[in-house]
C-alpha cells in the first residue's frame, strides 16, 4: 500500500491519521486503526446515535432520514421473495427497524453502542449487542446502512454475514465513495473519511472484489443523492469553521451532476446476492 492522504478526526479528538491506498482493491485503509475505537464514538455530535433536532443540520438530517427510511423499505421489497425476515447490522437507535416492522417485516437488529441500544429500547425495540449474540437463524435480507466501513476484521465479519443469509438472500450495504466529486474536492476535509471510525474507504471495484471472495455477486447499485449535500455541509464546517450552506449545496449538487456521467456518487447502495 502507498500513501494517499493525511487527514484527522475532525469531530471528536482532532488526532491525525493516514489513508493508504490498496491498488489491488482500489480501496483506502485508515492507519493506524486504534484498538479501542469506543472512545472515538463518545460525542453528542455523532449523529447516527442521536435523535437530536437541536440545530439546523440536525433537523435537516432527521427530515432526510425519514424520507430515506421509506425508500429503503422499497428496496427491501423489490429484492425479496418469500418470508420478510430482516437483520439490520448497526441499527443505531432503531428507526429503520421500526419502519420495517410497521411494514410487516420480522426484524432483528445489532447495535454495539450501549447508549444507542438504550434509546432503541425506549422506542420499544430490543437490539442485540453483537453478531455473536444473535439467535441461530437465517434472514432473507441483511442490511448495513453506512456500517461496513466501521467493522474491524472485515473478512471475518463478511463471512459471518454471509452465513446468516438464506440461499436466495439479499445483502444490502451503503458506504461512502472516495472516488466521488465531493471527496476529491474536499480532500482531507471530506467528512465521509470520518477517521478513525471509518476503517475502510471503498470504491465500486473494492466492493465487487471483496464480496466475490465470499461467493457474493453485486447485482445492482443505487445512489444516495442526499448524502452529497449532507457530507458537503459537514466538510465545509471542517474546512472553514462555518456551515456555508449555499456553498455546500452547490458542491453537493455538482457532485450529483458529475455522477450522472461518472456514476461515482458520494455514497452508493450495493445490492448483493450469493453467487
Amino acid at each position: 500500500m502507498k500513501f494517499y492522504l493525511k487527514t484527522k478526526d475532525h469531530s471528536v479528538t482532532q488526532e491525525e491519521f493516514t489513508l493508504n491506498y490498496n491498488a489491488d482493491l482500489d480501496m483506502l485503509v485508515t492507519d493506524p486503526q486504534p484498538k479501542n475505537l469506543g472512545v472515538y464514538y463518545e460525542s453528542d455530535d455523532y449523529i447516527s446515535h442521536t435523535d437530536s433536532k437541536k440545530t439546523v443540520v440536525d433537523k435537516m438530517y432527521q427530515t432526510v432520514k425519514n424520507y430515506s427510511l421509506q425508500k429503503k423499505i422499497q428496496i427491501l421489497t423489490k429484492f425479496t421473495k418469500g418470508e420478510k425476515t430482516l437483520l439490520d447490522v448497526g441499527a443505531g437507535t432503531g428507526d429503520f427497524l421500526i419502519t420495517a416492522k410497521n411494514n410487516k417485516w420480522i426484524c432483528d437488529g445489532v447495535e454495539p453502542s450501549t447508549s444507542a441500544r438504550e434509546k432503541a429500547t425506549q422506542k420499544g425495540l430490543e437490539l442485540f449487542s453483537s453478531l455473536e449474540t444473535l439467535p441461530e437463524k437465517k434472514y432473507n435480507v441483511i442490511t448495513l446502512w453506512h456500517v461496513l466501513e466501521h467493522l474491524p476484521n472485515l473478512d471475518e465479519q463478511i463471512k459471518t454475514l454471509e452465513s446468516k443469509l438464506t440461499e436466495d438472500g439479499t445483502l444490502i450495504i451503503a458506504v461512502p465513495n472516495f472516488n466521488s466529486y465531493d471527496a476529491k474536492h474536499y480532500k482531507e476535509f471530506w467528512a465521509a473519511y470520518d477517521v478513525p471510525r471509518h476503517l475502510w474507504h471503498f470504491s465500486k471495484t473494492a466492493i465487487k472484489k471483496i464480496f466475490a471472495k465470499h461467493n457474493m455477486k453485486l447485482v445492482q447499485t443505487k445512489p444516495m443523492l442526499f448524502d452529497a449535500f449532507y457530507v458537503s455541509l459537514l466538510s465545509e464546517r471542517y474546512k472553514t469553521g462555518n456551515q456555508n450552506m449555499l456553498t455546500a449545496f452547490y458542491r453537493g449538487l455538482r457532485s450529483n451532476i458529475s455522477a450522472m456521467k461518472t456514476n461515482e456518487h458520494s455514497s452508493i447502495i450495493y445490492i448483493l446476492k450469493k453467487s
